[in-house]
């Protein structure tokens, strides 16, 4: 993976920033922000189970980091009156693992995975037979003379959670009774959380405040509340304390995010396509060199959010600058600019947050 660390607009959360997340979380579902049709199916699914006083059935989430997946599994665990045990896809290596896991399990317990699609084979193996079975078969001894002993588990619910559900195997996949995909947040989705999170902060901001840091958010919750803590810090150390549209601009500006949520990188490789290629086609590995990053770095961190903001396309022969990407950077496009009349045409009638295939371009 990239080593690359950005630090405002990343979507990515290290073990200080979820323990601070953790006192801005929802406890029930009637206080979770966006996500309506999401939020109204797991309602319908938690009640119907229990109503028949058993476990509901297993519940995938699968969406962009940040967008409250692990939050809706604590609050899958709150609303059933279960403990919630949580654990993650990379941290499970082998099948023991799993299993002592899933043997210590009490009846009705949620079992939280995170990062579901990177647990080792093995496991995922003995997993399916656990979900649909609740019983786990352990090999004792090696060769010829290995013997399986089923193990029965306690009925439980199980709650993955993935940002990439490509990944994970059908048969994996196809035992989940319930699977919901986290969509990016509405400004005024993030506008409502922004409130919410600054009540809790103990901070005054205004609407003017909230829309702003609200539309540089990327769509992410984590991204807002992580924008909101920066902006308060500069208005305590820089203001009155209070979280004003002026205030939230200088701070934002400090940290270089800009009104559409770009960083540094994104208009550093923007302002190379433009600028240096004229718009392309420009390979991937060409670009990276160009703003001085690894390419993966490129593909898997910038990326991302200048195909689904509408400012960079990915041709077979590279990626393309966007008529939005010279218009944000305020440049007027060459006459002889690659992305012509009919690229232009296609990007008009597609969906601004769509994501854009990923097809060549390297």
């Amino acid at each position: 993976m990239s080593d690359y660390e950005r630090d405002a607009v990343s979507a990515d959360a290290d073990s200080d920033e979820r323990a601070l997340e953790g006192a801005l979380r929802p406890r029930r579902l009637e206080d979770f922000v966006g996500q309506e049709r999401v939020r109204e199916q797991l309602t319908l699914v938690l009640r119907g189970a229990q109503r028949r006083g058993r476990a509901p059935d297993h519940v995938l989430l699968s969406g962009g980091p940040g967008l409250g997946k692990t939050t809706l599994a604590m609050i899958i665990a709150a609303e059933l009156g279960s403990p919630l045990r949580i654990s993650s896809g990379p941290a499970i290596e082998r099948s023991g693992d799993l299993a002592a896991v899933l043997s210590t399990l009490h009846e009705g317990e949620v079992l939280f995975l995170d990062e579901i699609h990177r647990m080792a084979r093995p496991a995922e193996e003995m997993l399916y037979v656990a979900m649909e079975d609740f019983r786990v078969d352990v090999m004792v001894g090696k060769g010829p003379g290995a013997t399986a002993i089923p193990l029965d588990v306690a009925p439980f619910t199980l709650v993955g959670a993935t940002t990439r559900a490509g990944l994970l195997p059908a048969p994996l996949r196809d035992r989940f009774g319930f699977t919901a995909h986290m969509d990016f947040y509405a400004a005024a989705d993030l506008e409502r959380i922004l409130h919410r999170s600054a009540g809790l902060l103990g901070v005054e901001v205004d609407g003017d405040a909230a829309a702003e840091i609200a539309g540089r958010s990327r769509g992410t919750p984590r991204i807002a509340n992580r924008l909101l803590r920066r902006v308060r810090d500069y208005a305590e150390v820089h203001g009155d304390g209070r979280l004003t549209r002026d205030t939230a601009c200088a701070a934002l500006a400090l940290f270089e995010v800009d009104a559409h949520g770009l960083d540094r990188l994104d208009r550093a490789v923007l302002e190379a396509l433009c600028g240096k290629f004229r718009g392309g086609p420009v390979g991937l590995s060409t670009l990276a060199v160009a703003v001085g990053e690894e390419p993966e770095t490129v593909e898997v961190v910038a990326e991302p959010f200048l195909v689904r903001s509408g400012f960079v396309a990915r041709t077979p022969r590279g990626r393309v600058a966007t008529p939005d990407a010279w218009s944000h950077l305020g440049i007027a496009p060459p006459p002889d600019a690659a992305f012509g009349a009919a690229a232009a045409a296609d990007s008009a009638a597609a969906p601004r947050t769509a994501d854009a295939p990923k097809t060549g371009g390297s």
